[in-house]
């Protein structure tokens, strides 16, 4: 694990080196701060907050100050991880300048160090004003939720020659952007190993397979936090949920039946 604050040019480094990098979302001041006490790289505040903490059905109602305001609360709690914002429904892909401005918003409003934007050629334009205004660029193509209503549904992208040389495609015209690094998600594990192998940045794969240079789940997920069924590529780490579940049924329990609070803990 390395020791010293995360930084772009780090990231770089451990592809290099054949280092893993790990990378998970936050959404709060606390969970940032747990995530940095456990070696965590990279700490994405994902659109994703719009399903997980906001009750939305999808990504595409999050605004940019619900994006701003969690951001500002994991860079309070950040030391040491690379803290990415990700850049909401139509912040970015409408106008250059609305883009560049809005990825500016990141790192002088919420403390972030780096955007992330949706979109493969398509985004090239974008990625390239933004890292020319100074704002580091974190890529993802594959799966881009944003484009959901477009795709249809969340499904396995990429499958199929003319599918496979257009994610083929994307990574090159994102890396020749200047983004630091790719998000590859819901890719055939094999597609996603030559796109690593022909890139000379990190890939962060996510339902992606073994060979990406780097992994990122949903911190909800891998904890069990997330109702419905996980995604294949969710791995559970610990059954919070379960857990949270029994500790309120057990309280409320105890409040009816007069058992808490007792003299223990109450006030003399």
């Amino acid at each position: 694990m390395t020791a010293d604050k995360i930084t772009p040019l780090v990231l770089r480094e451990m592809k290099k080196r054949g280092e893993k990098i790990v990378a998970l979302t936050a959404y709060d001041f606390h969970a940032s701060a747990l995530l940095n006490d456990g070696g965590v790289d990279l700490i994405l505040v994902g659109d994703s907050l719009g399903m997980v903490l906001l009750g939305y059905p999808s990504t595409l109602p999050v605004t940019m100050e619900e994006m701003l305001h969690h951001t500002r609360a994991v860079a309070r709690g950040n030391s040491r991880a690379l803290l990415v914002g990700d850049m909401p429904f139509m912040a970015a892909g409408v106008r250059v300048e609305e883009t560049v401005r809005n990825a500016g918003r990141f790192v002088k409003e919420a403390g972030a160090h780096a955007v992330k934007i949706e979109g493969g050629e398509e985004s090239a334009p974008e990625i390239r004003a933004v890292v020319r205004a100074g704002v580091p660029v974190l890529g993802h193509i594959g799966l881009t939720p944003q484009d959901i209503l477009v795709l249809g549904g969340y499904r396995v992208q990429g499958r199929g020659d003319d599918a496979a040389r257009r994610v083929e495609a994307d990574a090159r015209a994102v890396e020749e952007a200047g983004a630091f690094a790719i998000v590859l998600e819901c890719l055939p594990a094999e597609l996603a190993a030559r796109v690593t192998a022909s890139v000379g940045i990190p890939t962060i794969g996510i339902g992606a397979g073994p060979s990406c240079d780097g992994q990122i789940l949903v911190l909800n997920d891998i904890l069990g936090l997330s109702p419905g069924r996980a995604a294949r590529f969710v791995k559970v780490y610990a059954d919070l949920g379960k857990g949270m579940r029994e500790a309120v049924s057990q309280y409320a329990a105890e409040v009816r039946t007069g058992r808490y609070p007792d003299a223990g803990h109450s006030y003399r």
